[in-house]
């Protein structure tokens, strides 16, 4: 059978940079062991194969595969798929908006997509979960160790280790600089394993208030070498889950934040990513994710 494929780069308006994305069409008949091998094929942090929805009132039901297995949530795979479907599904609609609904292992996630003149598509989805505190406690010594760090590398203001999850668990690493975030070489996989297994899953978000851009709000690294992304260059799972630790360690005041964050910069694939904090009686209550993402390539997979 052939199935048409698209490759995007997601988190970025500029072709070769951001977090490259697979999507496969018409993926009826793949059991899951076909879909982990085409991801494997690829070879890129994550793939997605789109298929019929459940509920036809939907656009699309999809799964999100990694080298490593499948994930319930991922957010460059949302915001990528999102934008493509809608470029082929509602062509110059677009430009006054359209909503792509998505039913995605965690639940439905619907993803507002529009597109300026002459610019490329932006997807915007509210988080399905919102982040929570896994109250794992991560072993200093253990992560500087297994980052290639000091232990008093770790660590600034308010902001501590810990672990949050918004359908997928990641431990929170902050630093105090940017030349500490670069300094980073990962340990053997037995090291990282102790340091971070706790948390069901090794995906570790390193970040620091200071930023390359002055404009930018955060700097982020994220590390998973268990589904095999060595280092990722977007990563909106994480930047979900980091929504919760922005809304309790800040304490920002009640209404709406953005806050922009940078990835990927060290591996030459530079990422921005939006986060919309909404605080509601000094909590969270709700958070968007946002970004833009470019088509680079299509093609035909013959399985």
């Amino acid at each position: 059978m052939t199935r048409v494929f698209h490759v995007l780069d997601v988190f970025t308006d500029r072709p070769f940079e951001g977090n490259p994305l697979a999507v496969v069409l018409d993926s009826d008949g793949l059991d899951d062991a076909a879909m982990l091998a085409i991801t494997r094929e690829f070879n890129l942090s994550e793939t997605v194969f789109v298929m019929p929805p459940d509920d036809p009132v939907n656009s699309a039901k999809i799964r999100i595969f990694t080298p490593g297995g499948e994930l319930p949530f991922a957010g460059h795979p949302t915001v990528g798929t999102a934008a493509l479907l809608a470029e082929l599904r509602a062509g110059p609609q677009l430009a006054r908006g359209v909503v792509i609904a998505l039913e995605e292992k965690i639940g439905l996630v619907k993803v507002e997509v529009s597109r300026r003149p002459g610019g490329v598509p932006r997807a915007v989805f509210g988080l399905p979960r919102l982040s929570e505190n896994l109250n794992i406690d991560l072993d200093p010594i253990l992560v500087a160790t297994a980052l290639g760090l000091d232990p008093l590398d770790l660590g600034f203001g308010a902001h501590g280790l810990s672990v949050w999850s918004a359908g997928v668990p990641f431990s929170m690493v902050p630093v105090k600089d940017l030349a500490t975030i670069a300094r980073i070489k990962l340990a053997h996989a037995e090291t990282w394993t102790k340091a971070f297994g706790a948390a069901g899953r090794e995906g570790v978000y390193v970040y620091t208030r200071e930023t390359v851009h002055a404009q930018h709000h955060v700097h982020a690294r994220m590390f998973w070498p268990s589904a095999g992304m060595t280092e990722d260059p977007a990563t909106g799972s994480a930047v979900a889950a980091f929504s919760g630790v922005a809304a309790t360690v800040e304490l920002p005041e009640d209404g709406e934040h953005q806050i922009i964050i940078e990835q990927g910069f060290e591996m030459g694939r530079p990422s921005l990513i939006a986060l919309d904090l909404d605080i509601r009686g000094g909590r969270l209550v709700g958070a968007r994710i946002g970004g833009s993402s470019v088509r680079i390539s299509e093609g035909r997979l013959h399985v």
